[in-house]
C-alpha cells in the first residue's frame, strides 16, 4: 500500500526550498509563458489524479476482502486503506473552481464529465441519512437508508424518495444531495462514516463522552457488520459507494489521462490547445485556475474548513469528523495548493509553474507567508498525531486555538496574493476574484 510522506518541513527547511526552487529530480525550467504553466499544471494534475485513483482501487479492495469476512482486522485494513487514499486525493482538491471536470458545472465540459465532485467528496453529511447514531437520550436513531427497505425518503425541500430495497450504485448516486446539500450518501465520507461510525457527543460537545478520548475517534462495534440486524445492508452500502467512487475518479482521472498509445484525455487535450473546436484559450484557462486556487486557499480551506470548525466551536464541521482525520487534510489541501503553485508532486518538479514568475520582495513576502504557514500546518499534524486530535484542538480554551486563527488568518492572506502571483503571469485579478462571495460568514 503506497504511503504518502506530507508532513511539513521546519520553518527553516521550507523557507529554503521555497527560496531556491530545490526540488529531487528537477528538470529544466524554461521562460514562463500561459502555455508552459498550463502543460505543468496538466501534467502535475495527471500525476496526482492516477494516485488517487490507484489509491480508490485499494480501498476497494481492501472493503470487499472485509465485505467477504468481516474481521476485525478486516475493518482495521479498510480504515487504513481509506486514509491512505487520503492522502493522494486531498491533494487534487486544488483542482477544483477552475472550470475543470472535477466540478464544472456548464459547458461541453460539464456534459462531459458530470460535474462529479460532489459525489466523491461533499461534507459535511447528515449521517441520520446513512445510517443509526446515538441521540442526546443515548437512544439509536432510525429511519435511514440502512433500516429501510423499499422506499426512502431523504427529507428537504423537493426531495424525491428512491428504492432502496437492493443497495445499489444507481440508487446511492440517486439520493446524494437529494432534498439538500447536507444529504450526503456517496464519497470519500459517506465511507468514512460507515468504517467509524459517530463521532460526536449531541448533548454537549465540550463535554466529548462519546469519543472517550482526545485521541479516538470514531467507535463504530464490528458487530454492526456481522450480528447485527442491518448488518448485510451496511456491507452492501459499503461495498456499493466504494465501487461508485472508484467509478467517478475513473471518469475524472481520465479527462487527465495520458493512456498507454499516447491518447490524452479530452480535457487536458484541450487545456493543452490539442483538441481542436473544443479548445480552452490559454489567458481564460489560467485566469480560472489562478482565481480558483486563491478562492480554494483562502474561502475554501482557511474559511469553510478551518474558521468555522474553530471559530463556532463545532466538531461536525471539520473536515474528516468520524476519522479525526481532519489534520491530514489540511496537510494534503495546503499541499495540493504548493503542487500547483511550484509546479511539483512528490518530490519531482514538472516545469513552470506560476510563482516562477514573481521575484524580488513580491516573492519573497509570499515565501515568507508559506513558511509561516507551513510551520503552524506542521503544529496542527503533529500535535494530532502525539496528544489531541483536531476536534480538541479547536477548543477556546487549547492552546492550539488561536495557532489554528492565526493559521486561517495567514492562509486568507495568501489566497489574496495570488492576484500579484496573477499579474506576474500576465493575468488581471483582484481580491474579489480570488474570495467566494457565498462564503460562510462567521
Amino acid at each position: 500500500m503506497k504511503q504518502y510522506r506530507l508532513v511539513l518541513s521546519s520553518i527553516s527547511v521550507a523557507a529554503a526550498l521555497l527560496i531556491s526552487g530545490c526540488t529531487k529530480n528537477e528538470v529544466s525550467v524554461a521562460t514562463p509563458t500561459k502555455q508552459t504553466v498550463l502543460s505543468t499544471y496538466a501534467n502535475v494534475a495527471t500525476a496526482n489524479y492516477s494516485d488517487a485513483l490507484n489509491d480508490a482501487k485499494v480501498l476497494e479492495a481492501a472493503v470487499n476482502a472485509f465485505a467477504n469476512n468481516p474481521t476485525q482486522l478486516g475493518l482495521d485494513n479498510a480504515k487504513q486503506a481509506w486514509l491512505d487514499a487520503r492522502e493522494s486525493y486531498g491533494q487534487t482538491e486544488i483542482f477544483r473552481l477552475s472550470n475543470g471536470p472535477i466540478d464544472a458545472e456548464e459547458g461541453w465540459i460539464a456534459e462531459a464529465y458530470g460535474a462529479l465532485e460532489g459525489q466523491i467528496n461533499a461534507w459535511p453529511l447528515d449521517e441520520n441519512m446513512i445510517d443509526y447514531t446515538i441521540d442526546a437520550q443515548g437512544k439509536k436513531t432510525s429511519g435511514n437508508i440502512i433500516d429501510t427497505v423499499g422506499l426512502f425518503n431523504p427529507g428537504g425541500e423537493e426531495a424525491t424518495p428512491i428504492d432502496v430495497t437492493t443497495i445499489t450504485k444507481d440508487a446511492l448516486s440517486q439520493l446524494n444531495e437529494n432534498g439538500g446539500e447536507a444529504n450526503v450518501s456517496t464519497g470519500y465520507h459517506a465511507i468514512e462514516f460507515l468504517l467509524w461510525g459517530q463521532d460526536q457527543d449531541y448533548s454537549n460537545f465540550m463535554k466529548d463522552s462519546i469519543t472517550n478520548g482526545a485521541k479516538t475517534a470514531g467507535q463504530r462495534p464490528l458487530s454492526d457488520f456481522t450480528t447485527d440486524e442491518f448488518a448485510p445492508r451496511r456491507l452492501a452500502y459499503l461495498k456499493a459507494v466504494t465501487a461508485k467512487l472508484v467509478e467517478d475518479l475513473q471518469i475524472v482521472s481520465g479527462a487527465w489521462s495520458n493512456d498507454v498509445n499516447g491518447n490524452t484525455g479530452l480535457y487536458k487535450a484541450a487545456l493543452l490547445n490539442k483538441a481542436d473546436d473544443k479548445n480552452i484559450d490559454s489567458t481564460q484557462a489560467l485566469r480560472q485556475i489562478l482565481a480558483g486556487m486563491g478562492v480554494f486557499i483562502k474561502s475554501e480551506l482557511a474559511n469553510e474548513r478551518i474558521a468555522v470548525a474553530v471559530l463556532t466551536p463545532s466538531e461536525e464541521d471539520e473536515h474528516s469528523c468520524f476519522s479525526d482525520n481532519t489534520h491530514r487534510d489540511i496537510v494534503t489541501n495546503y499541499q495540493g495548493f504548493k503542487n500547483v503553485l511550484l509546479g511539483t508532486y512528490n518530490g519531482k518538479k514538472y516545469g513552470v509553474a506560476p510563482l516562477d514568475s514573481l521575484a524580488g520582495e513580491e516573492k519573497t513576502k509570499i515565501m515568507n507567508l508559506m513558511a509561516s504557514i507551513e510551520e503552524k500546518i506542521a503544529l496542527v499534524d503533529e500535535t494530532a498525531k502525539t496528544s489531541r486530535h483536531f476536534d480538541y484542538q479547536i477548543r477556546p480554551d487549547d492552546s492550539m486555538s488561536k495557532v489554528i486563527v492565526k493559521l486561517k488568518n495567514e492562509m486568507r492572506k495568501l489566497g489574496d496574493e495570488m492576484v500579484n502571483v496573477a499579474r506576474a503571469n500576465g493575468i488581471e485579478l483582484n481580491v474579489e476574484d480570488v474570495t467566494d462571495p457565498e462564503e460562510t460568514q462567521i
